[in-house]
């Protein structure tokens, strides 16, 4: 009797050990289930991407090239216009754009004068050049006249040569510009190129504007943001002026205007307070008016 209880209990503690061993043997033996991955994309099955299926830009062909502007986030002809130091009804025409509003980022514009297309005569060869003889035509020589003539023969026809054209008037320096104060008020705001990028002339309301220099009005209006009723007058090739936060505008784009001209009345547009804001624009970049106005 002893001995079948011991058998029995030796009999239960083999079974467990081998069900468990069985179990893992059975775990081992079991197909592992794949790890979750990314999907592959087959890319050349995958038709080329929508960006660069989309056309450029227009003009984009001339990005970075000497002459030519990228629009930028937040541009306008007149900006780019101030910018560049043109007008913006020029960059208009040589872009031959029909809607002056209708830019886009990343296009690209020419912002100097094309090139002028100089007509070439076509060469005509003459004989000579051909290698060919020529013979004397009988009927070109003058009559013989008779011995007994003796009256002087008549004096070769005068040829006239064709005038000269009148030499082009001379160019003045592009630098050749004497500035004058625009108003009388004090300076209260100097110059900043990144935050301030003229001076700012104190005065009241309705207080003359004078055109600094000769020039051309190539703008007049409030179209350019932060600037109020503005006028930028384009002296020449080199330099341009701006006079913003007026009161009123007395002149009209493409005029031409007087050194000393009133050409607004000072005002507080867009600002927080009655004042001219000055500019001088070097090829389109800003510079200190301090530095080209005089002392006083």
């Amino acid at each position: 009797m002893k001995e079948n209880i011991a058998l029995s209990r030796l009999s239960q503690g083999w079974v467990w050990p081998a069900v468990v061993t069985v179990a893992l043997l059975a775990g081992c033996a079991a197909p592992r289930q794949p790890a979750q991955r990314a999907p592959v994309v087959d890319r050349s099955a995958v038709p080329a991407s929508s960006a660069a299926t989309q056309p450029l830009p227009p003009g984009a062909e001339n990005a970075g090239r000497p002459g030519f502007y990228t629009v930028r986030p937040g541009d306008t002809l007149i900006r780019i216009g101030l910018e560049t130091g043109q007008s913006w009804r020029d960059i208009q025409a040589w872009n031959g754009l029909v809607n002056p509003d209708r830019i886009e980022v990343g296009q690209v514009l020419r912002v100097v004068p094309p090139e002028p297309v100089v007509a070439v005569a076509p060469v005509t060869e003459t004989a000579a050049t051909q290698g060919t003889a020529t013979q004397p035509i009988a009927a070109s020589r003058a009559p013989s006249r008779p011995l007994s003539d003796t009256s002087p023969a008549p004096p070769p026809a005068a040829t006239t040569a064709p005038a000269a054209p009148p030499p082009s008037p001379p160019v003045a320096a592009s630098d050749n510009v004497q500035f004058i104060w625009p108003a009388n008020g004090p300076v209260i705001a100097p110059f900043d190129e990144v935050r301030n990028r003229g001076v700012g002339i104190g005065g009241r309301a309705g207080d003359p504007v004078l055109a600094a220099a000769d020039g051309r009005v190539v703008y007049a209006g409030a179209g350019l943001r932060g600037y109020g009723n503005l006028i930028i007058l384009k002296h020449n090739n080199t330099y341009l002026t701006a006079y913003a936060h007026n009161q009123a505008l007395l002149v009209r784009e493409d005029q031409t205007v007087r050194q000393g001209q009133q050409i607004a009345q000072m005002g507080s547009s867009d600002t927080d307070r009655v004042k001219l804001h000055f500019e001088v624009r070097r090829q389109g970049r800003p510079v200190d008016p301090l530095n080209h106005l005089p002392a006083r």
